[in-house]
């Protein structure tokens, strides 16, 4: 089993709009760092787990098309309509969803991890 991880960057605003989150709780941005792993078997005709350009590919239209200079309280859409609070958590469930669908056969995602900053990230693995 090979792995091959791809960190993109985005810049968002978001709002914590409950009282445990104290000064979050009101329109703020950070600079994400997404890190994105998948694995699969060593494909030899590319010399990797998949296209690295089909992976950057993916990552273009289902992170940073839909979060990169966004509010995502307000502009994404199942954020938007208060299904999901933005939390660190809830972003790397919502990528991990999104790029696990756009994924070649063969090819599997192993772990999202949403990095608000230096001392703050949230990981997901799937589901167990």
């Amino acid at each position: 089993m090979s792995y091959l991880t791809r960190v993109v960057e985005f810049t968002a605003t978001h709002r914590l709009p409950l009282m445990d989150f104290g000064k979050t709780a009101t329109d703020h941005s950070h600079r994400y760092h997404c890190r994105v792993t998948v694995k699969g078997a060593l494909q030899a005709s590319q010399g990797g787990v998949m296209s690295l350009q089909a992976l950057d590919a993916l990552l273009q239209q289902e992170v940073m098309a839909r979060f990169d200079g966004r509010h995502i309280n307000e502009e994404v859409p199942e954020f938007a309509d208060g299904r999901l609070l933005p939390t660190g958590e809830a972003l790397a469930v919502y990528i991990w969803e999104r790029i696990a669908a756009g994924l070649p056969p063969g090819v599997t995602l192993h772990a999202v991890r949403v990095q608000e900053n230096d001392h703050l990230y949230s990981e997901y693995f799937g589901e167990a």
